[in-house]
């Protein structure tokens, strides 16, 4: 492979990793939240002890979300240095004000709440935790606008002498109508990926523990179960809704989801299909009759313009090359990030049915299923995410510039190599770590502050586990 190809892959698995940690500290702050106001609300010593414990694996998450995401700011500079000259100017401001108002945000109000128990009023202490949650959503809303820009540029002016698109219109690029759908959609995916964090390791101690562990989980498989539901209702509408705009911004990326070669009205949405690898020849298929359509247009019998007609179109516009991206991998990541959330919300559902059977724990083989339960919307929101940035292919921003061309000149595929060997080995050490970290921690159950006298009995747990409190 050449430097462009090493330089795309390092980015991919940078990235991904990433973002693993990022729903999980989204969703989980605002969840975390949620317990400390029934606490402030109540008084009752098991939603406290629901906080800390939930609150000591949303620290383990935030950590390695910082950590991982300083690594982007690297490869922007080493690796595709073209790019950086030519969206720098578009990219500042968005990234500045992520760094300087929603990160410091988080971080100053994370470091209150830490610390603050049984120090700062109660009131002031649990505005913190909120500030936290607030502050994590900016952060995305930021990052999701300059990502945003990249699938549909708006608000600027391209500086023919210094060869790089220049900011004009700030408002523009944060209501860019991308960002706009994708936000709440990302938003939604975040809770649906902290709500089954919550709602798995919740189940497991179910089953685990006795009746006072048992009457601790509780309100947490509520919680983490009905955060799951609601989030993948609002993940379907949001989906919904982004589709007609991915429709309208990037028609080429809608017919690279379902491999649609030639302009359809109606266009068929196939659940599944057996054929060749790039969908151009069908042996079988099993297909819902308008479905793609009413996702691309909201019309049952929508007109989708098909592959070859927008290549065709597309060489027109912006001249000879192929303007296809991987059509195997856009086909079947949009159908994967499809199937792990629908897993997530039915095992959700599920587990709020056992519990209403007369408070009966979950049977066995629900909590199997719980175990895995966090992983499934990680896989989706990585599917998702490797669709919307290949489906994108060959741009790196949309009518702009290619991929090939923000490559950094300088550097060869030996250099690039060698960095995304040391991340990959790298991120892999972290990974042990914290796949460690959490399973210590998410094993042991909630401590009683001491010297007071838990609803549900004794203390639960040793007290080494009761980390940064």
């Amino acid at each position: 492979m050449d430097a462009i190809d090493l330089a795309r892959w390092q980015f991919g698995i940078t990235t991904v990793y990433h973002f693993l940690f990022v729903p999980i500290t989204i969703g989980l702050a605002s969840l975390v939240a949620g317990l400390h106001t029934a606490w402030y609300r109540t008084g009752k010593l098991k939603y406290r002890q629901l906080t800390q414990f939930w609150g000591k694996l949303f620290l383990i998450n935030f950590a390695m979300g910082v950590v991982t995401g300083i690594v982007q700011e690297f490869q922007f500079g080493m690796n595709w240095s073209a790019y950086s000259k030519f969206v720098g100017d578009i990219f500042g401001a968005p990234l500045a004000i992520e760094g300087l108002l929603a990160f410091f945000l988080e971080s100053t109000f994370l470091g209150l709440w830490i610390f603050g128990w049984d120090r700062l009023p109660k009131k002031v202490h649990l505005a913190s935790i909120w500030l936290v949650a607030i502050g994590t959503m900016l952060s995305a809303y930021f990052i999701l606008a300059a990502n945003s820009w990249m699938q549909w540029p708006v608000g600027y002016t391209y500086n023919q002498a210094a060869g790089r698109a220049e900011l004009h219109d700030f408002g523009a690029v944060l209501t860019n109508k991308v960002a706009l759908v994708t936000f709440p959609h990302t938003l939604a995916a975040s809770f649906l990926t902290g709500g089954a964090f919550m709602l798995g390791i919740a189940l497991w101690h179910l089953l685990r523990g006795g009746k006072e562990r048992q009457d601790l989980f509780r309100p947490a498989v509520k919680l983490g179960a009905v955060t799951v539901l609601v989030a993948a209702v609002a993940v379907l509408v949001t989906g919904d809704i982004q589709g007609r705009i991915m429709t309208e911004t990037q028609p080429m990326k809608m017919a690279a989801a379902e491999a649609l070669y030639e302009t359809s009205q109606p266009a068929g949405f196939s659940l599944l299909t057996i054929g060749s690898l790039d969908g151009q020849r069908e042996m079988w298929s099993l297909t819902v009759p308008h479905g793609l359509s009413f996702l691309a247009t909201g019309s049952w019998n929508g007109k989708v313009q098909g592959i070859n007609d927008l290549q065709q179109a597309y060489e027109q516009r912006f001249g000879p090359g192929s303007y296809k991206p991987n059509i195997p991998v856009t086909y079947w990541t949009f159908r994967l990030m499809i199937l792990f959330g629908a897993l997530a919300a039915l095992v959700a559902l599920l587990s709020l049915w056992y519990l209403r059977r007369q408070g009966r724990s979950p049977s066995k083989w629900l909590v199997r299923a719980a175990i895995v339960l966090p992983l499934l919307p990680l896989a989706a929101n990585s599917f998702g995410w490797i669709f919307t940035e290949m489906g994108r292919q060959p741009w790196i921003v949309f009518g702009l510039m290619q991929t090939r061309d923000g490559v950094s000149p300088t550097v060869g595929a030996g250099s690039v190599l060698t960095s995304m060997i040391t991340f990959t080995v790298l991120y892999a050490v972290l990974a042990v770590i914290e796949v460690a970290l959490l399973l210590r921690f998410a094993k042991a159950a909630p401590v009683a502050p001491a010297g007071a006298e838990s609803e549900s009995g004794p203390e639960l747990a040793e007290p080494d586990a009761a980390f940064l409190y």
